[in-house]
């Protein structure tokens, strides 16, 4: 059985968060958890929160997080927020202020590698 959960729009850009992605995708849901705990980026911390929120929809299923491993891990772009800031002899400077959705599939059947 799969559990997905989707999280949309989070405030963080979507490179910042594959580098936390990849530290725990090859790992179980309860272990990237605490990995997630101890890492030093800022980005770990909604990622965490979407893996538990996972997690949980699982457990309402009566499906046992510890059976539970990552289908898939995605992190895709966003929408982009266009912003403005004061410039030299009053030109305006761009920036682009990035966000990015979770998505996460989580299975309780055995990943077949090499298939």
């Amino acid at each position: 059985m799969e559990i997905t959960q989707i999280q949309k729009n989070l405030h963080n850009s979507p490179r910042k968060l594959r580098l936390v992605a990849d530290l725990v995708r090859k790992q179980k849901p309860t272990q990237a958890l605490l990995t997630l705990r101890f890492a030093d980026q800022a980005a770990a911390i909604p990622l965490s929160k979407a893996i538990a929120t996972a997690l949980g929809n699982a457990k309402a299923q009566n499906i046992d997080g510890e059976s539970l491993v990552f289908k898939s891990l995605e992190i895709n772009e966003g929408q982009k927020m266009k912003r403005f800031r004061a410039g030299t002899r009053g030109r305006v400077k761009r920036y682009v202020r990035k966000m990015s959705h979770i998505k996460i599939v989580l299975s309780d059947e055995k990943v077949k590698k090499g298939a």
